[in-house]
């Protein structure tokens, strides 16, 4: 009998694959679904739908539990570049930040060098003088505009 995460992750597939490389799933539907809770639905997505395997995930605060799931493989660099622009929306943390560049320096879409660069613009050391009740949405801006830079060049 297949483990719980295999079966997860096997339906997400499977909605990608089906939707053309794209898919928007909601975690607590999906979780009723596959009979679990809806942490382990963001266990299979963290562990195996990250940028290391070839993946996009968006998720947004005050969605609805809302996660749009891209296959990173059929992008163009600006494309993937373009797509990493829209999944930070109106704020980011330094975390999510250093997950979003890992993602693209792993797809060949980023260097080093430039992820490095951006990650110290919006580490939280360079926003230190930022209030903390706005440092992620400067964050964010800081990173949305690194990467549009990037795309223009």
């Amino acid at each position: 009998m297949a483990r719980l995460v295999d079966v997860i992750e096997e339906m997400i597939k499977e909605l990608v694959d089906e939707n053309n490389g794209s898919c928007t799933i909601n975690r607590s539907q999906l979780a009723e679904r596959a009979n679990c809770v809806p942490s382990q639905v963001t266990y299979v997505l963290t562990t195996r739908f990250g940028s290391g395997n070839g993946y996009i995930v968006e998720s947004r605060r005050g969605g609805g539990g809302q996660i749009t799931i891209t296959r990173a493989v059929y992008m163009t660099g600006e494309e993937y570049l373009n797509k990493m622009v829209e999944a930070i929306g109106p704020d980011l943390t330094q975390q999510q930040a250093k997950n979003l560049l890992v993602s693209a320096v792993a797809q060949g879409v980023l260097s080093a060098k430039d992820g490095n660069v951006i990650m110290a613009a919006v580490s939280d050391r360079a926003l230190a003088r930022i209030e903390p009740d706005i440092r992620s949405r400067v964050r964010a801006d800081i990173m949305k505009n690194a990467i549009l830079a990037l795309i223009a060049a």
